[in-house]
């Protein structure tokens, strides 16, 4: 039964560091894309004229 409480204590430990690391990435921008909205513009066309030779 003890065994039971370990692993549950080693879980528990594991998700909070990795919402920790989660949290801290987002907050220094990890997550924010840079490239895309610059290249968008350039797609916009090519979608539109597919659109329009249907």
């Amino acid at each position: 039964m003890s065994v039971i409480f370990v692993l549950i204590l080693i879980s528990l430990v594991v998700a909070i560091a990795f919402l920790i690391m989660f949290i801290w990435a987002v907050k220094s921008g990890q997550y924010d894309d840079d490239y895309t909205p610059s290249v968008r513009m350039l797609f916009d066309d090519e979608e539109k004229t597919k659109s329009n030779e249907e």
